[in-house]
Formats: structure tokens, sequence, C-alpha cells
């Protein structure tokens, strides 16, 4: 009975993908409907003169609780970055090291510069107290913005600013710090528990594995949706589908016109590749931009923690914005004379090799969560959410929310006597 179910995933990113596997151990065997050529939505990676160009700076964190539950870490053969920073600024750079994780570090992180001694105290307290709560709990505590919330646990202006606000601007993409102290706990707490990391041959590679776990699933990939009317799919092309259950895996507010309207407008972020005959860096950390007349955010060789992104023996070079700005011809030469600024390197040496405009990178959620119970997916009869957005901005919500999604159809399609 189950194979003649019609069960239809709109969006093969990573909640459908999660969706569609949880279908399965089931024993149905849903349709997918992706509007673009391949699987992983906001997580995908392109070929480009010889490099890997993940769509944005984004990065796996080990400790994700669902990232251990559905991937094979070893069969991704991630590469790890070094835990902490360097900070860049005109004339002058410094390195942040996690003394917790490399004790021999620990004299050189208490004269760094970066903050206080009171400030070093406070981020082992900080940890220390992150990692007896459950995720659970840190999202049922009282929210505040991350900003408050570094102020009010008495961190000084100093490492605020050369750490917290740079390092997780590009996090939350977002200059403010406005992101509920929620979501800076728990990812705080992820990174103090694993690592940041990505897949050898790039961010893609997480949604293909996830893709190759499905034996049962039919993927129908160029099929954009136009709306949904009870369980009738539309299709762009005129195409319509009947279903006996639908999980909207994407934007819902596109194709459901109840839901027009309801969702604030995702964060954006410009993300530029560069190529280099070498690293400046030399290592696999991120750089942190802390002066604010710069529009570089952060920056980061992905040849320092892959080799594989490159094929040509150049650098990768990935540099985030996060501030409003123009994307035009200028950009690219504007963002190569602020490299020039911090690391005296010319700035023709900087070779432009792409340029994405990411306008949905990270949803807005106000009143994030941790996890839901799986009938609060069902939006209407036979027709079910599933995203990052029910939650908060990441593959570990992305990845429940796909979970909750797909048990919520299975309860909801089991025979009645």
């Amino acid at each position: 009975m189950k194979n003649d179910q019609k069960i239809y995933i709109i969006g093969a990113g990573i909640s459908g993908l999660i969706a569609a596997y949880e279908l399965e151990r089931a024993g149905f065997s849903p349709i997918i409907l992706e509007a673009s050529d391949r699987v992983g939505g906001r997580v995908r990676t392109d070929e480009f003169k010889g490099f890997l160009l993940d769509r944005g700076f984004q990065v796996l964190l080990t400790a994700y609780p669902e990232a251990q539950r559905y991937l094979d870490f070893q069969a991704l053969n991630l590469k790890y970055f070094d835990p902490g920073a360097i900070i860049l600024q005109p004339g002058n750079s410094f390195i942040i090291d996690d003394p917790l994780r490399h004790p021999s570090k620990l004299i050189n992180m208490a004269f760094s510069p970066v903050g206080t001694l009171m400030d070093k105290i406070k981020i082992y307290q900080l940890t220390q107290m992150l990692k007896q709560k459950t995720e659970e709990e840190i999202f049922s505590e009282p929210s505040t913005t991350t900003l408050q919330f570094l102020k009010d646990f008495g961190f000084s202006e100093k490492i605020i600013n050369n750490f917290f606000l740079p390092f997780f601007k590009g996090i939350f993409l977002e200059n403010e710090l406005s992101t509920s102290s929620r979501m800076f706990k728990f990812v705080f707490k992820m990174f103090s528990l694993g690592h940041a990391a990505v897949p050898e041959n790039g961010m893609q590679a997480i949604p293909d594995e996830l893709k190759s776990k499905l034996t049962k699933s039919q993927f129908r990939f160029n099929a954009p949706v136009k709306k949904v009317e009870g369980r009738k799919i539309h299709l762009v092309t005129g195409e319509d589908l009947e279903a006996d259950a639908i999980i909207i895996a994407t934007r819902p507010d596109k194709i459901l016109t109840q839901l027009q309207g309801q969702f604030k407008p995702s964060r954006k972020v410009v993300n530029l590749y560069f190529s280099l005959s070498h690293s400046f860096i030399a290592q696999p950390k991120i750089a942190l931009v802390t002066d604010d007349q710069f529009l570089t955010n952060n920056l980061v060789f992905m040849t320092d923690v892959s080799k594989a992104y490159s094929k040509n023996n150049k650098a990768l070079l990935s540099v985030s914005i996060t501030k409003p700005v123009e994307v035009d011809d200028k950009l690219a030469k504007l963002i190569a004379i602020e490299l020039s600024a911090l690391t005296k390197i010319k700035a023709e040496y900087f070779e432009h090799l792409q340029t994405y405009e990411i306008e949905e990178a990270l949803p807005q959620v106000e009143d994030m969560g941790y996890s839901l119970p799986s009938g609060n997916t069902k939006i209407q009869d036979g027709v079910f959410l599933a995203g990052d957005y029910l939650l908060n901005g990441s593959i570990n919500a992305a990845m429940t929310a796909g979970r909750k999604a797909a048990e919520a159809v299975i309860l909801s399609l089991q025979p009645t006597y």
C-alpha cells in the first residue's frame, strides 16, 4: 500500500533530502521536485577555472547532533579549520588561539591584544557553562540580542570589537549582532565541542552524500513549482500533479498564497573569490577584518583548508561581505585594494574569479528553537513544511526540520481501523 502513496517533496536542499531519507526508511518512495539542476539548495559548489567555489563561505560544525546522525564524516574526508582566528588590520595582524585545545598556546593567548585578561577568563567560563547545558536548555532560555548578552556577561568592548563582532557577523550575516542570544550560545557551544570543517571536495559533497543514500526516491530536476493548492501541485511548465502528501522544503510563501507576506526577507551575503600565487596566511584559519571602514568582513584561503579546492597549484581566497553593497564591476577591484591595504600585496596580484550575490543566504527567524513537534510541520491537510526557517539558520536545523516533516507525513498516512 505504501508504494501507491504519492508523496512529493518540493526542494532538494538539505531538509528535502533528509525528509526523503526518512520516508524511504518507512517504506515510501517519494518524488522530489527541484527547480535547479542538482541537489543542495543553498549548499552547493561550482567548478570554475580549475577551482571549487562554494556559493558563500560555509562550514560544517562537526558537533551538530543531526550531522552526526546523518553524515559519514569519514566518507566526506573532512578538512578542519584551526580553532581561533587571525585579526587583520592595516599594518598589523595577530592570532587568536584556543588554549583549551592547544595548551602550548596558553601564554601567547594570555598576552594577545585581542582583549583583556578577564575577557580570556570569561571565554573559558562561558565555554564551561555551555558544555553543562543541553541544546534544548539553551534554546529554552530567555532571549536577548547576542550583543547585549556579551555585554551582560562582562566582555569588554575591546574583545567584542576585535573578535565577537567580526566573527559572528560572518556567521549570522548581520552587522549589529541582533541575532538571538540562544543562537549565539548554541553556535559557541558547537565550536567548543567540535570543529569547523569542509568536505575535501567542497560543501556540495554534503547534499551529494545524502542523495547517494536514497535508493527509492525519484528526482525531477529543472521542475520549478508555481503554486500548491490543496494537494495539487502546479508546475511552472503547466503540468499539474496530484499528491497524497506534500512536503514543501523551500520557501513556502512563494508557492502557498495564504503565506505570502508572512516571511521576513532573508539575510544576504556577497562572496568574492580571488586566486593568488600563494596564501599569505598559510594556515587553515579564518581571518577577520575589524576596521569598520572596510567592506571585507572575513576572508579565508580555502586551499589552506583543503588543497582539492584548486587543481592548478594556485591559492583560492574567499572574501565575505555582510554590509549592504552594490555588486558591480567595480566591487572586485575595490576589494582587491582593501586586500592590498591589509597585506601590502599589490592589488593587481589578486585575480578575481567570481562574485556571488546570495540574496537568500540565511532565514530571519524571530523565535529561534532547537526542535519542534512533528505535528507542527503541518500547514494544512496533506501539506507539511520543512526548512531551517522553522527553527534557526543552520544545517542542523535544516536536518531536524526535514526529519520532523517526514515523521508527520508517515503518521498522517498510517491506515486507521
